[in-house]
């Protein structure tokens, strides 16, 4: 009789909020779809695939337009689906069974996961009470277990606070493991290690097309390092990993500059419009909410009624992350934001 492996055996799929709501602010997605007219040339360039024909095994096209919109080279730059696959392959490719990966919690539940599933031991390095990273903590404990790698993102998901770059290349210099930098969120900060790549040969930075550039539904995601890693990661990768939908999709929307910065400064207008009424809100019931000033689109509250407000939202339409005694919150629109508080404050009454 065939068992499962004990690895796998009580795993459950991750389960997003299901159903159909007006709102969706549980995703940290953008809250904006790709505008009309890239919406035709997507139309025009899908009509001209060869659905017969493998995708392109190295993405190029998708690889160049993303070097060209960061001012990297695309020497650099390997396409994966989504940054979960990517982490996946670093997990099974980079590492060996029995070596020690690190992670810094709380952070993005998948490293965990993914490190668990190539066999690897995980072990954690906890925050500071108000959810900075002393990095002094994280080489220390990087050397003292002899990690062979230390994952986490910056800024953090779920915290949305930022490690300044000056910090994390000192961690980069200061261990011989390899450091795995999820900057998924670092579109909407200004602290990117994406230009120094060449200049270290244990960093990999890793990047989404999912939440700055709008296009979570193609699953698109993207690992920078030195050429020497880059070489290994597209050795080791699937051949086809990156559909030829992807690829087009995501050449076309890398390619307007102007349209993604734009969106960009946007969205970041409206995370911290949120962040203001959601803390004017907090200052009315302090022993309710307590708030984080991040860097991210969504913010992180602390709450003693986080599961009720949770439940209350869902009944009028409005998705969140429930997360314990911890709501995170993406940002909407203006306009989903204005019925989102509104919403928070007749709960409150």
């Amino acid at each position: 009789m065939y068992n499962l492996n004990d690895k796998i055996r009580n795993l459950v799929p991750y389960e997003p909020v299901s159903g159909n709501f007006k709102i969706r602010l549980d995703a940290n997605e953008s809250c904006f779809n790709l505008p009309d007219d890239m919406m035709r040339k997507i139309k025009e360039k899908i009509a001209s695939v060869d659905f017969n024909r493998y995708p392109d095994p190295m993405a190029a096209g998708v690889c160049d337009a993303f070097a060209d919109y960061y001012g990297i080279d695309a020497d650099n730059v390997t396409a994966g689906n989504g940054s979960d696959e990517l982490i996946s392959i670093i997990m099974q490719a980079f590492m060996m069974k029995g070596e020690t990966l690190l992670t810094i919690e709380p952070d993005f539940s998948m490293y965990s996961f993914y490190g668990a599933l190539s066999e690897v031991n995980c072990c954690a390095v906890k925050k500071n009470d108000d959810y900075t990273v002393n990095i002094d903590s994280v080489i220390d404990a990087v050397n003292a277990k002899k990690a062979r790698a230390v994952i986490f993102s910056n800024p953090c998901n779920p915290t949305s606070l930022g490690v300044q770059r000056e910090d994390i290349i000192r961690l980069i210099s200061s261990v011989d493991s390899l450091v795995i930098l999820d900057e998924a969120y670092m579109d909407f900060w200004e602290e990117s290690l994406l230009d120094r790549v060449n200049d270290f040969d244990n960093l990999i930075i890793l990047r989404t097309a999912s939440k700055a550039v709008g296009a979570a539904a193609i699953r698109l995601g993207f690992a920078v390092s030195n050429r020497v890693n880059t070489k290994a990661f597209r050795a080791v990768k699937s051949p086809y990993n990156v559909n030829t939908m992807t690829q087009e999709i995501g050449t076309l929307i890398y390619s307007d500059t102007k349209y993604l910065k734009n969106v960009r400064k946007t969205i970041v207008t409206l995370r911290k419009s949120l962040y203001n009424d959601l803390k004017a809100l907090a200052c009315q019931y302090p022993d309710k909410l307590s708030m984080v000033n991040g860097c991210c689109n969504f913010i992180y509250i602390k709450s003693n009624v986080s599961e009720d407000v949770f439940k209350y939202l869902l009944s009028h339409g409005v998705a969140i992350r429930f997360m314990g005694e911890y709501l995170r919150i993406s940002t909407g629109t203006q306009q989903e934001n204005s019925e989102l508080i509104q919403l928070l404050k007749e709960y409150f009454k």
